[in-house]
């Protein structure tokens, strides 16, 4: 098994017009990105919203151009034409600094603008931006480089909500229809019966949060600062899908104490006995479902789409427990030994979404982009199969409520 790292993005040139050329090839590999998850599908596929944490493609499309429209143009390109002035609240998010906002329950209802109208909003808004960024100077204002940086990372997040919304989407459906036979999906690493390393550290006061040696970080990361971490092991892979089984067929979702009182609530609410798109075969043997179909169960792959209460559930049931953020944050930068760091499923921490010591959000409306969710959540590590590549870094935040389960999530294990 060979250790894997987290793959940042170079820095950008010092010089501006480097700096200049970098930044549009940036953009124009992120928006064409975006343009090819969504070119296999129909208009039908990109029109349906299939549960209320999930939006349509069509809404993440037009979401991550509004974005750039919003945040840059409108605010800094001179006599830039908006699209149209209905899209401002029909694909704003979350963001009371800007404005109204549409219901997110009902983006799904949007039947209009079309498709083909949303994609002639992005080629607008693409052209503009590129000639915007051909004549702005980005010496004059700082900020605006680091919105343009924000605009990146936010496509690229939306990037992976794509492929997960859309598997939850064609998941419900009976015919189980298959997105792609190349889509991303957790791979195995070794084989079903490859022990855990675990991999051990002294802790003391360590450093934690974003360190700079690249040019982006979200708000979230900073400042960086010193915790206290006691001695601790930390698995050198992800739980697999054979191990997951095997608390399963130990009565692990039939035991109340392994759970959360709020887990095994969840538990008993929803009849819960499997990760969430695993299916029966037989009485014996189970299926999978992925984006390139229904599948056999992979007993070597690592186990994916469990929330935060069967990730803890599960390390209870193996005597162990899930590592903090600070103690995996730690480990994934001093150690070469780890597996699956950031290319396969998300892992779970022990710790609460909560603001560093000192942080203060960023100016303005994109203030809100990550502070004012910091409650009843917990902190995710890594990276998965459906994270773009260079995306993340060590300090890297995910954050999720503990019962959610539709991004591809798994489980690392500490002692």
């Amino acid at each position: 098994m060979q250790p894997s790292t987290l793959h940042q993005k170079p820095s950008l040139p010092a010089t501006t017009s480097d700096r200049r050329e970098v930044l549009i090839e940036r953009f124009r590999r992120v928006r064409a990105a975006t343009d090819a998850i969504a070119s296999p599908l129909s208009a039908e596929d990109c029109q349906v919203q299939s549960m209320l944490d999930a939006s349509p493609i069509k809404w993440h499309l037009a979401h991550t151009t509004w974005f750039f429209e919003t945040f840059l143009l409108a605010e800094f390109a001179q006599g830039y034409r908006v699209f149209d002035d209905a899209f401002k609240v029909l694909f704003n998010s979350y963001y009371n600094g800007v404005g109204e906002k549409h219901p997110r329950p009902q983006r799904g209802l949007l039947s209009r603008p079309s498709l083909a109208e949303v994609l002639a909003y992005r080629a607008h808004v693409n052209a503009s931006f590129e000639r915007w960024l051909r004549t702005f100077d980005l010496g004059a204002n700082p900020r605006v480089l680091s919105l343009i940086l924000l605009g990146f990372n936010h496509e690229e997040q939306h990037q992976e909500l794509m492929f997960t919304d859309l598997k939850h989407l064609l998941s419900i459906n009976p015919l189980a229809p298959i997105y792609s036979n190349n889509a991303p999906h957790p791979a195995a690493v070794g084989s079903a019966q490859a022990a855990i390393d675990w991999i051990g550290f002294e802790g003391g006061i360590v450093e934690i949060g974003f360190n700079k040696q690249t040019d982006f970080s979200f708000d979230n990361e900073l400042p960086r600062h010193q915790a206290l971490i006691t001695p601790y092991r930390i698995a050198n892979r992800l739980v697999t899908n054979g191990e997951y089984l095997s608390f399963i067929q130990d009565g692990g979702y039939n035991d109340h104490s392994l759970w959360l009182s709020d887990g095994w609530d969840w538990v008993r609410a929803n009849a819960i006995d499997a990760p969430m798109y695993w299916r029966k075969a037989d009485s014996s043997s189970w299926r999978e479902f992925t984006l390139r179909g229904v599948r056999e169960l992979d007993l070597a792959a690592p186990v994916a789409h469990v929330n935060y209460f069967e990730a803890d559930a599960f390390a209870r049931w193996a005597g162990v427990r899930l590592p903090t953020e600070f103690e995996w944050e730690h480990a994934a930068a001093h150690s070469s030994a780890l597996d699956q760091l950031g290319d396969a499923v998300w892992q779970w921490t022990a710790s609460a979404y909560l603001p560093y010591p000192g942080f203060a959000p960023a100016r303005g409306a994109v203030g809100e982009y990550n502070g004012k969710f910091m409650n009843q959540q917990y902190v995710l590590r890594g990276g998965s199969c459906a994270t773009p590549s260079g995306h993340t870094r060590a300090s890297y935040r995910n954050f999720f409520q503990p019962d959610k389960r539709w991004q591809f999530t798994g489980i690392r294990l500490a002692k």
